[in-house]
């Protein structure tokens, strides 16, 4: 993908508007605390502290508005004290360059160290860098400085109070997190009607299982409904697999496909119904017709052997679905739920609470620091990269001939991201953001004249919008951002005619600085995609052994092994598939796995994933008769699988050698007491051969692979240039 083509799909980005349910109630909580704080500050002290106050309020509030599991006043507390010290420390040696630049370098620096603890920390940290830069050009003096940092945690605290005086959807973003989980597996449900050997994308099942972890304080709070839904998700997936596949559950064709047809139908219905009912809180109704449905007729029962069993078990969860759904009378006409599992039982997911969170930190912040040492950490690169350019970004406005020269850091600060396409969409939409609402703020300056007052009102409102088009667009958002600067700075008794041209020139030149930064000194996808592929082939071989294993000794201690398996594939697969698509959009050559190869590796490691589930879905109980045939093969699977990834890391062909005589092996078995097994081994065996056809390459290959690759490209630009694309055939 070459540099222009590139660039015009994050421009392209950069200006989209996303799809998303606004929040009009917790803007308006928001922008009311923005308020609160400016109001009084304007009042009885003065515009400068007016103007402290609104950046610990505002920023704050948009400190609660990222997706996160901790209770938002907690993180409005931590956003504020964070905003104070960095206000506080940073004027402290402002006082000469070469004591402030050290100090915002090193800032700067742990600022972006903080994505290793996810992506609400970094961007929290990042405020925290702007704050330093702004603020410490308003105090004279240290105990000045005291009250302008105290001023600015009391805008946090304003916004933690607003929360907890009138709290909106307690406990939302986990009923949202729980119930689209629900709905992903009722999705799912119903694509495997038509296509019975779709994957599932597991990131809803993660999301929810990253929502439930909770601290003990939430634990003694979290409502009931948030306890089991989860695990019951979890549980119906494999089986609604199971039943669908053609191999192992339903005939292709006949009446036991159209009854298995049924059955999926119902159970995205039940499923949809109980997230909607986690979602509202509030009961929700499930046809008459589900429960009718869900009845298995001994005597009439068209589906017979694994696929029988995938459709009681199915109606089984679906009872407990159908409680969580609260459907009055279906619910008494379906059959009772079974005990719950061992794991469904076990303590809740414990999340560390802010004290005890300073050892994670250090841990994370570690972790990253060797994997840097393996040239393997874009959090590392990115946090290098920060420091570097908030510092000569400082130091450039700082020799121009214009004031309010912390506006260029400022905007390299915000708009970079550990990844090449976030950061220059990111810049593009500051840029025209910025040029929009600097517009329509100064056009309204000037129409009103210089009110303080008027000014402070305006900047609520624009502060209000922001937050309203937050998780629409950067750039429609920090158009209003922008305006909520203008009215601040207006506010203050700024004159329009200086701030306004400075902001959109040291706009430009931070927006330029930080997409010079990743060309300097890049933190590349692409070259990584081998040991991605590589990391998840093995996480997929641990878990298919651990499946086996569960097969050949039905185990509690083996289930949960199974359990945790399943997680660290999942997570090895989130990484890939982040990886990926974040290399589908940098503007580098393929090197090691051109975009074809990684399409057909990730399709045949996606097909061994679901290989694996489906065996899951009939493991045996702890009283069920072993099968020793599983252990051998459990033990070639994980050995070659992890050779393999060995190989794919090199850039050498995979082998499967020790699967395939353990395979044989276990043909010559009489009496196989589980087709199902034996079925799903024969499709883990097919999807490693179709990962060995993607990725292994004969000599003359190896040499020829980057200019295919290279033709293929070409040829794709050129077909859109002339419109004969097929997006472009279609309409």
């Amino acid at each position: 993908m070459r540099w222009l083509r590139t660039f015009g799909e994050v421009v392209r980005s950069g200006l989209t508007i996303e799809e998303t349910r606004l929040e009009p109630l917790l803007a308006l909580r928001t922008a009311a605390g923005v308020a609160l704080v400016i109001g009084p500050a304007l009042w009885l002290v003065s515009p400068a502290y007016a103007a402290s106050a609104a950046l610990g309020a505002y920023s704050a509030g948009a400190a609660t508005f990222q997706r996160t599991w901790r209770p938002r006043k907690v993180i409005a507390l931590g956003a504020g004290a964070g905003l104070a010290l960095g206000t506080f420390v940073g004027y402290l040696a402002a006082g000469r360059l070469v004591t402030f630049l050290p100090l915002l370098a090193v800032w700067a620096f742990a600022a972006g160290m903080a994505w290793s603890l996810g992506s609400t920390a970094g961007i929290v940290a990042a405020t925290t860098v702007g704050s330093m830069l702004v603020t410490i050009t308003l105090p004279t003096s240290v105990g000045r400085a005291l009250e302008h940092a105290g001023v600015i945690a009391l805008g946090g605290v304003a916004q933690a109070v607003l929360i907890w005086l009138f709290p909106i959807r307690r406990w939302g973003a986990h009923r949202d997190a729980l119930a689209d989980a629900l709905a992903a597996v009722a999705d799912h449900a119903r694509r495997l009607r038509h296509d019975p050997t779709v994957p599932f994308d597991p990131e809803p099942l993660m999301t929810a299982r990253d929502a439930a972890a909770v601290t003990p304080s939430q634990a003694r709070t979290r409502p009931p409904v948030l306890h089991g839904p989860r695990g019951l998700a979890e549980r119906i997936l494999p089986v609604v697999a199971a039943l669908a596949d053609p191999d192992v559950g339903a005939p292709a064709e006949g009446p036991g496909r159209d009854r298995a047809r049924e059955l999926l139908d119902v159970a995205a219905d039940v499923l949809d119904a109980a997230a909607r009912s986690i979602r509202r809180g509030t009961p929700a109704e499930v046809s008459p017709r589900s429960a009718d449905v869900l009845r298995v007729d001994e005597e009439h029962e068209v589906l017979g052997g694994p696929a029988r069993q995938a459709a009681e078990r199915l109606v089984e969860l679906l009872a407990e679905a159908l409680e969580i759904a609260g459907s009055g009378g279906a619910r008494d006409k379906a059959p009772e739920a079974p005990e719950a599992p061992d794991h469904a039982s076990a303590q809740f997911l414990v999340r560390p609470t802010m004290f005890r969170l300073l050892p994670v930190v250090v841990q994370a912040v570690r972790r990253e620091l060797r994997r840097e040492l393996r040239r393997d950490s874009p959090v590392f690169r990115h946090a290098v990269r920060l420091a570097a350019v908030a510092t000569l970004g400082y130091l450039i406005a700082s020799r121009l001939p214009v004031g309010h020269g912390y506006w260029a850091p400022i905007a390299s600060v915000m708009v970079m991201r550990p990844d090449f396409h976030r950061t220059y969409a990111r810049a593009v939409g500051r840029l025209a953001g910025t040029l929009a609402g600097v517009a329509l703020a100064t056009g309204m300056v000037r129409a009103l004249g210089p009110d303080a007052h008027v000014f402070g009102a305006l900047a609520v409102v624009s502060a209000a919008l922001s937050y309203t088009l937050l998780r629409t667009g950067y750039a429609y958002s920090q158009c209003f951002t922008a305006a909520y600067v203008v009215f601040l700075l207006g506010m203050g008794g700024q004159a329009w005619e200086q701030t306004v041209p400075e902001r959109v020139v040291l706009t430009l030149l931070g927006g330029a600085l930080a997409m010079l930064a990743y060309v300097v000194f890049p933190a590349w996808e692409t070259p990584r995609l081998p040991g991605r592929l590589a990391d998840w082939l093995a996480a997929n071989g641990r878990y298919a052994a651990a499946v086996l294993r569960s097969y050949a000794e039905p185990t509690r201690e083996h289930r949960a092994d199974m359990r945790r398996a399943l997680l660290a594939s999942r997570e090895a697969r989130a990484a890939w598939q982040e990886a990926y698509d974040q290399a589908r959009q940098e503007p580098v050559r393929p090197r090691g796995l051109t975009s074809r190869e990684a399409e057909d590796a990730q399709e045949a490691l996606k097909g061994f994933d679901r290989a694996a589930m489906l065996m899951e879905s009939h493991v045996p109980r702890a009283d069920s008769r072993f099968v020793p045939e599983a252990e051998r093969f459990a033990e070639a699977l994980e050995a070659d699988t992890a050779q393999a990834a060995d190989d794919v890391r090199e850039h050498r062909n995979p082998d499967w050698g020790r699967v395939e005589e353990a395979l044989h092996a276990w043909e010559g078995v009489a009496g196989d007491r589980s087709p199902v097994l034996r079925r799903g081994a024969e499709l883990q065996k097919r999807a490693l051969d179709d990962l060995a056809a993607a990725v292994s390459r004969t000599p003359l290959e190896r040499d020829v692979g980057s200019a295919r690759e290279e033709r293929r490209v070409r040829a794709a630009v050129a077909a859109e240039g002339d419109g004969s694309s097929p997006a472009h055939r279609a309409g």
